[in-house]
């Protein structure tokens, strides 16, 4: 369906309207806080999903209008292949809960949207009620007084008269009296020893749970490289490879760069020449699945096992990722380039890079750009033999982290992964930098696997950037 073209009057009248609504004046103040600063996409998913309501408040507001109109994607996007929408919806709710709690907390009203909706809901903040006075306002002074008037009055007593005194009570009082005080020192020494063991007995329950979350934090090396991620106060996002794209090249025998990735250059029917139909028809049917990796993902489900309480740990695939995230978020990408184009965007800063030749199957090498004395200049995978490079960088802003982990072969991305979650691997590696500070790196493994399973593992080359940090 067509929309209908705006006149500049209906254009004027929409922005008075708005301009004047209290629920635009809010929107625009959040969308311009330091919380959603950097978060482009969201900023305009708010500020659209609020606009919407206030000038078409009888009208629902749908998945594919967000994914047209503000995100960009195409006219025939469709939500069932790309949760696009649904991923961005989920950060901006935490955005707002975020800033409501934080830079917003003096607003009187708060925007939220809920679960399983796109319409922003504006409700007044709940205040905590006052304690109530324990008497109401101008009957605290009757209830004093009565209390004094409801006391007995004491008999007169006549002070010629006097009780007779016997001499027992007066040595047996004072003993009585230590006696108690005794009791009482005893009972509350027993009661504060019973409570001091108490708490030492949730605390080392509290420790061993702890402890059995996250294991990583009690490892010195482990510690350094993911509390960088887990501890950041920034989302961290996993990014896995497609392997439909992979098999598209396998097929076409060429790759494609990064930007024709994300512009799906690499679907356009004028860059199938040669292929017969059947292969056309081979890619279009891979182009419209997304397909994974098993091994890359039992890896990431292990990496998402670091962060059990907070879960700021988020997995996506490689196709349906975005650029914005980069900017903003913490990254560790899964896989080489040529099925995760993701990592081109950091290869200009690396010394070891992948580099594919399609021939048969194809087989994927190791560049070493700047080769050290005793180092080969290109490290060759076969069957048996498998290289993997493990780089720790800071993202494309320097406010965040990036771990790449590419292998040659499946099984040597496998062997990637093991390394930076291994902690006698990677100690003994941390070892090696004779640093006081885990700086970031770059490191090329070489392993020795069959099918499906990486075997010994050594570190080939490796090195060390702390002038990054």
């Amino acid at each position: 369906m067509t929309a209908k073209r705006k006149n500049s009057k209906d254009v004027i009248d929409e922005t008075v309207a708005l301009e004047t609504d209290p629920r635009w004046l809010l929107a625009e103040k959040a969308a311009r806080s330091s919380t959603l600063a950097r978060a482009t996409q969201l900023r305009e998913i708010l500020l659209f999903i609020v606009r919407q309501t206030i000038l078409t408040p009888d009208e629902p507001i749908h998945e594919f209008e967000i994914a047209h109109r503000v995100l960009g994607r195409r006219s025939d996007f469709n939500p069932l292949d790309d949760n696009i929408v649904r991923v961005q919806m989920a950060h901006l709710r935490k955005k707002l809960d975020l800033y409501f709690a934080s830079e917003g907390k003096d607003e009187e009203i708060v925007i939220t949207v809920a679960l399983g909706s796109y319409k922003p809901v504006f409700s007044p903040r709940q205040k905590v009620a006052a304690t109530p006075h324990p008497f109401p306002v101008g009957e605290a002074a009757s209830a004093e007084e009565g209390r004094h008037a409801a006391a007995p009055v004491p008999a007169a007593v006549d002070e010629n008269e006097s009780a007779p005194v016997h001499e027992s009570e007066h040595v047996a009082r004072p003993a009585i009296w230590r006696a108690i005080a005794a009791i009482v020192i005893l009972t509350l020494a027993g009661g504060c020893i019973a409570l001091w063991m108490q708490v030492r007995s949730e605390r080392e329950s509290l420790d061993a749970l702890h402890r059995a979350l996250t294991p990583w934090r009690y490892e010195p090396a482990m510690a350094e490289l993911w509390s960088g991620f887990v501890d950041s106060g920034r989302d961290t996002d996993i990014v896995l490879s497609d392997d439909s794209f992979l098999l598209i090249e396998e097929i076409s025998k060429k790759s494609t760069p990064f930007y024709g990735y994300l512009g799906r250059s690499y679907l356009d029917p004028t860059q199938r020449k040669g292929l017969s139909p059947q292969l056309n028809f081979v890619e279009d049917l891979l182009a419209s699945k997304s397909l994974g990796n098993t091994s890359e993902y039992k890896l990431a489900q292990r990496v998402l096992a670091l962060d059990p309480v907070e879960r700021r740990f988020h997995l996506y695939s490689a196709r349906q990722y975005m650029p914005a995230l980069v900017k903003q978020d913490n990254v560790i990408l899964i896989g080489g380039r040529i099925s995760n184009p993701w990592s081109e965007l950091f290869e200009g800063r690396l010394n070891f890079t992948e580099d594919t030749v399609f021939e048969g199957l194809g087989r994927t090498n190791v560049i070493n750009r700047a080769p050290a004395s005793g180092e080969e200049k290109v490290y060759m995978a076969t069957d048996t033999v498998g290289y993997c490079v493990v780089a720790y960088m800071p993202n494309p802003g320097h406010d965040g982290k990036t771990l790449l982990l590419e292998g040659t072969s499946s099984e040597a991305t496998e062997a990637a992964g093991d390394f930076v979650l291994s902690s006698d691997q990677f100690s003994a590696f941390r070892n090696m930098l004779h640093v006081t500070k885990l700086p970031y790196f770059e490191v090329l493994l070489k392993t020795s696997q069959v099918r499906g399973t990486p075997l010994a593992v050594t570190i080939e080359a490796y090195r060390a950037y702390p002038a990054l940090h």
